[in-house]
C-alpha cells in the first residue's frame, strides 16, 4: 500500500478499532452487571446451573451455586429447586445427584427437590430443567449461577421459551481480580458465540 493511501487510511483503522473496544468494554459491564441485578422476585423454582463435582462432592464453584439455590428456598422465594448436570467423564455419580445430596445434608426436603442427569453443559442444563417445568406446569424460574455466567445463561433460558431471572451467587470462589477477569473475558467470547451462532 502506498504511503498516501495507509496514511489516509490509519484514522479509519483507529476508529473502528476504538469503536470495537468502546463496544467490547460496555458488553464486559453489562455482563458484570446483570448478574448482581437480583431484584428479589419470587419464581415457580430455581435452576442450579451444574459445575465440576469431585467424585461425591461439589467443587467450591458448585457448592455457591447450591448454597444460593438453598437460599432462594429458605427465603421462599421458591418451593422447588431444580439441580442439573449430568456425568462428567468417568464419573460415578451426575452432578446433580451430589448436589441433591449435598441439599440434604443442609436440610432441604426431598420433595422440594428435582434433578435431571443428562447436560453436560449449560444450554443442556437449561433445555432438561425445561423439561422438568412443562412437566409440572410451571412457567418462571429464577437461575443461579456465578454472576458473569448469568447473562448468556438468561439469553440461552429465554431462548428455550422459560421465563426467567437472574440469580447470582452472593459469595464467589472467583475471589482474585485474575481470576474474575479471567472469567468475564471467557463469558464475554462465549456470549457473543451465542448470539451470533446460537450455541
Amino acid at each position: 500500500m502506498e504511503p498516501s493511501r495507509r496514511k489516509k487510511n490509519l484514522p479509519i483503522f483507529l476508529g473502528v478499532t476504538l469503536a470495537l473496544l468502546a463496544y467490547l468494554t460496555l458488553q464486559a459491564v453489562s455482563i458484570h452487571r446483570f448478574g448482581f441485578s437480583d431484584d428479589g422476585r419470587s419464581a415457580d423454582c430455581a435452576i442450579v446451573l451444574g459445575a465440576a463435582a469431585y467424585h461425591n462432592k461439589p467443587s467450591p464453584v458448585f457448592t455457591e451455586r447450591i448454597n444460593q439455590g438453598i437460599r432462594l428456598y429458605q427465603e421462599e422465594r421458591v418451593k422447588f429447586i431444580i439441580l442439573t448436570g449430568g456425568f462428567g467423564d468417568g464419573a460415578p455419580f451426575a452432578e446433580s445427584e451430589v448436589a441433591l445430596d449435598y441439599c440434604l445434608d443442609q436440610g432441604v426436603p426431598r420433595e422440594a427437590l428435582l434433578l435431571e442427569t443428562k447436560s453436560k453443559h449449560t444450554q443442556e442444563n437449561l433445555k432438561e430443567a425445561k423439561l422438568v417445568m412443562d412437566e409440572r406446569g410451571w412457567k418462571t424460574a429464577l437461575v443461579v449461577s456465578d454472576p458473569w455466567h448469568l447473562k448468556r445463561a438468561l439469553a440461552m433460558a429465554h431462548s428455550k421459551g422459560i421465563d426467567a431471572q437472574p440469580s447470582g451467587t452472593t459469595s464467589s470462589r472467583y475471589e482474585s481480580p485474575k481470576a474474575r477477569a479471567g472469567f468475564l473475558l471467557r463469558e464475554l467470547y462465549f456470549y457473543h458465540q451465542f448470539i451470533f451462532f446460537g450455541h
